[in-house]
């Protein structure tokens, strides 16, 4: 279990780094920026990469003892106590085009529990960071989820409307979307901290890794709401990702999973 002051630490830390990392991605953004495609289709720059040996050079030098998981430069000391979840841009598709909505992603687990998470949105300046039993900020400031207590009245986010719309989630997603004041695609990491910050209520992410998920089981909950896989786990590991202000959770998380 960690003190409150490991926990504080780790956070200053990430948050600062998390920022140095951004710092180099926006060399790059806003250009056209060659790419190579991963194993999986997905398209990885030379920023993303810049972007994870940095944020690894730094943690090696700080916490040697700790462990690091990558999206980019995978698994090192897996066994350690303390591992940090990195995804140097979340996004990429949209970094590539000039869209300003990518972020680096930091998290950060103690003893296998979700303990730190930071998220930074370079072009925005906007960093929402937490961690356990230190409660939400966005650029320092605390934050705090809505208060909205109905689908109804309330903005509705996903990342790609055609893919959950094929899978599992594709019926209830529909239903959601219906009954929801409005919807929007602004998804991938940003939609996750716009609940966060109380500018939204729900995001839907049916498919996630864990670095993609990394700081949100913090990030939601030290805000007030709640973050689960769709089998209603707290964990970065679920392979999907449900971000709500904690009102509307069980509500979303019924929908979704209706056979």
């Amino acid at each position: 279990m960690s003190s409150i002051d490991e926990v504080r630490e780790i956070l200053d830390f990430a948050t600062d780094i998390a920022r140095e990392a951004g710092d180099l991605t926006l060399r790059h953004f806003g250009a056209v920026v060659a790419h190579d495609s991963k194993g999986d289709g997905t398209p990885v720059t030379i920023a993303d990469r810049e972007a994870e040996q940095h944020l690894r050079r730094r943690i090696a030098e700080r916490f040697p003892d700790h462990g690091i998981l990558g999206e980019e430069f995978g698994d090192a000391n897996s066994d350690a106590r303390v591992r940090w979840v990195l995804d140097p841009i979340d996004a990429t598709r949209s970094f590539m085009r000039g869209v300003p909505l990518y972020g680096v992603l930091i998290g950060v687990e103690v003893e296998g529990a979700p303990t730190v998470g930071v998220a930074h949105f370079p072009p925005l300046r906007e960093t929402v960071a937490a961690g356990v039993g230190l409660g939400c900020t966005l650029n320092g400031e605390p934050c705090r989820v809505s208060e909205t207590s109905s689908i109804e009245e309330s903005l509705v986010l996903t990342t790609d409307v055609e893919r959950i719309l094929s899978g599992a989630s594709g019926d209830g997603w529909r239903k959601l979307q219906q009954r929801a004041a409005f919807s929007r695609t602004w998804g991938d990491c940003y939609g996750h901290a716009l609940v966060a910050t109380g500018r939204a209520e729900v995001m839907v992410d049916p498919i996630q890794a864990p670095w993609d998920a990394g700081p949100f089981p913090v990030l939601i909950s030290e805000a007030g709401g709640r973050f689960s896989s769709l089998e209603g786990e707290w964990t970065m590991h679920g392979g999907s990702g449900i971000s709500t202000n904690g009102v509307l959770h069980d509500e979303v998380l019924a929908a979704l999973t209706a056979r």
